[in-house]
């Protein structure tokens, strides 16, 4: 049996639009593979009511085709199904890391990237690697037409996830179809101003670069009480805020001695917008790996 745990990840960043994304250090997917004749899915934990067992429907049914490695997987979840941290991510990378070791395919990291890819691609309709780069890779990565590119970083960041639904399908729908040059100018040079901070693991620049003028916006409109999260976490000292993914979670990037409080103050704004939320005080950190 081979065991592996992949990270919960977080998409976009604010100025990184379907291209930028990082691995947490929690919460996270464990999933245990063993060699069968065909394949069998069982699936515990949280939200696992909600996730098929069909090896057609699952996203680590579509990893055991690309590899045409047949088991027996058991599924933990960590991250919850709908979060806007990579739930389906987690699971698909784990899978491509646990099944590339039990059948001894041999593939490289960044190979096993577009593998999970096409996992992801049952749940959202498109290989995107955004978040399954991170998961499988770790640290800081930029997912493009001509591959993944990943960098170690060490960042405090405070993810937040309120007990509130939103669908892929309506943060895609949202999105604006069309740019003036001022905001396509403004958001290449937040996304340069984050890189940098990541390449520094200087968490002052990450969060400058995460401000965003076209996406963040509109999908804020579906998260309640987002503004005044938003604005607390920054009284509290966060250095940047954004929707995690297509959200609800939100995603505050802040230094070490105020992880705590940026926390707190995201879960009262959240309790007086009349919502329910949990808070994970975390950072960027490593890929899957073998446990």
């Amino acid at each position: 049996m081979i065991t592996v745990r992949a990270p919960a990840t977080s998409a976009n960043l604010g100025s990184g639009f379907d291209v930028f994304g990082v691995a947490l250090d929690r919460p996270a997917d464990v999933i245990r593979v063993e060699r069968a004749e065909r394949t069998t899915i069982e699936i515990t934990g949280v939200g696992s009511q909600y996730i098929p067992t069909d090896p057609e429907k699952n996203t680590v049914g579509a990893v055991v085709d690309e590899l045409d490695a047949p088991a027996h997987i058991e599924i933990d979840k960590g991250v919850r199904p709908a979060s806007g941290l990579g739930s389906s991510a987690a699971s698909a990378a784990a899978a491509a890391v646990a099944l590339n070791e039990l059948y001894d395919r041999g593939l490289s990291r960044e190979e096993l990237v577009p593998i999970a890819a096409e996992g992801e691609a049952v749940v959202s309709g498109v290989a995107h690697a955004d978040n399954v780069a991170p998961s499988i890779l770790g640290g800081f990565t930029i997912a493009t037409a001509d591959g993944v590119h990943a960098v170690d970083a060490d960042i405090p960041v405070v993810a937040c996830l309120p007990e509130i639904a939103v669908s892929t399908r309506d943060a895609r729908e949202v999105v604006p179809e069309t740019a003036s040059m001022e905001q396509l100018v403004e958001t290449v040079g937040n996304a340069a101003t984050l890189t940098a901070g990541m390449y520094r693991s200087d968490p002052e620049l990450v969060g400058r670069g995460m401000a965003d003028p076209l996406v963040t916006p509109a999908r804020a409109e579906l998260i309640t009480g987002y503004e005044g999260v938003s604005q607390a976490a920054r009284e509290a000292g966060a250095l940047g805020v954004t929707v995690s993914g297509a959200g609800p979670s939100l995603l505050a990037v802040c230094h070490e001695h105020h992880r705590r409080d940026v926390a707190a103050a995201m879960l009262d704004a959240f309790a007086d917008a009349g919502v329910d939320a949990r808070a994970y005080q975390t950072r960027v950190s490593r890929g899957a790996r073998l446990l």
